[in-house]
């Protein structure tokens, strides 16, 4: 009896991953502030194009202006941070919530992000220094973290009484 209400109550994939979608652009609002204002002031470290390379490395895009790279920039951003509140809005499917959830979705999108980006040879990670380990692991974390908040509170379904 317990399992098939838990399971009534249990939204649906689609739901699940349309709060995911949300909650992951809002998420990725949240890291670029923080970069923009924060990590970047801190460090001096300059915008990064590592979502346009990405794109282009993967997809037949390469644009030819400035202005075309800076967009395929910023949708590859959050068509990033999409993914990583896909990946948070699958781990809840699993029963976790908060902490213990960001920490399995970041375990694994991270861990992916880096391996491909090798792969693909869009990053080097064995050159990293300690800043730039930090950098890419904060900010990163900074977008699970933010989306997970918002998954969980802001974009949570309504509970009828």
């Amino acid at each position: 009896m317990l399992t098939k209400k838990l399971t009534q109550n249990k939204p649906s994939l689609m739901n699940s991953l349309a709060r995911g979608t949300a909650a992951g652009v809002a998420g990725t609002v949240v890291m670029t502030a923080f970069q923009k204002f924060v990590e970047m002031p801190l460090t001096g470290r300059e915008d990064s194009y590592a979502p346009a390379d990405f794109a282009e490395k993967i997809l037949p895009v390469h644009p030819e202006t400035e202005q075309g790279r800076k967009q395929l920039n910023w949708v590859t951003h959050f068509g990033l941070g999409i993914m990583w509140g896909s990946a948070y809005a699958l781990t809840t499917r699993t029963g976790l919530r908060g902490p213990k959830a960001v920490a399995v979705a970041f375990a694994t999108v991270y861990t992916s992000d880096v391996l491909l980006n090798t792969a693909l040879g869009l990053a080097k990670p064995t050159t990293w220094d300690r800043q730039d380990w930090t950098i890419d692991l904060l900010d990163k974390l900074v977008v699970v973290a933010a989306t997970g908040v918002l998954y969980d509170h802001v974009f949570a379904p309504t509970r009828s009484s």
